[in-house]
């Protein structure tokens, strides 16, 4: 099953303010190590004729077929049925950082504090109670959109 979900960026209106990174780290609970989600600075483009840095939202894909849920050989990764929701049961884990290594986009992070991994599962408790993820709900500009996708709209890994 494809994530039936995406944050969306709107690449025009991001300002790299970076208020999703910080409020994601506090709304999980998490030092400054790990990153669930991160503007990445592309570099200078122009935009009618003035200069300005471009920036782009990166986070866990939700993969059809999860590297790191195959990768976890305490099944500790999961793949929630039936929102493909790829998330931690950290009851699980015991920190060998499979997942981390099988995972092509980095989207797994190591919590020093925990001795465990970490990811962006979409803060899947907030999404449950109808509410969008963190990171969407703080973004200062509104550039993040989280988008339920239909079968057609989801992109394979």
């Amino acid at each position: 099953m494809k994530s039936q979900y995406s944050i969306i960026q709107d690449k025009e209106r991001c300002i790299g303010c970076l208020s999703c990174e910080v409020y994601c780290l506090q709304n999980k609970q998490l030092s400054e190590g790990p990153r669930l989600c991160e503007i990445v600075v592309l570099g200078k483009r122009k935009q009618n004729g003035i200069p300005r840095e471009a920036y782009v939202y990166m986070s866990c894909f939700h993969c059809e077929n999860p590297a790191c849920v195959a990768a976890c050989p305490t099944s500790a990764m999961k793949k929630r049925e039936p929102d493909g929701i790829v998330y931690v049961d950290f009851d699980r884990c015991i920190g060998c950082k499979a997942c981390m290594v099988a995972c092509p986009w980095g989207a797994v992070q190591w919590n020093p504090e925990a001795q465990k991994v970490v990811k962006c599962d979409y803060c899947k408790d907030r999404v449950d109670q109808g509410l969008k993820p963190a990171c969407v709900t703080v973004c200062t500009t509104g550039c993040l959109n989280f988008k339920e996708l239909s079968g057609s709209d989801s992109d394979s890994d």
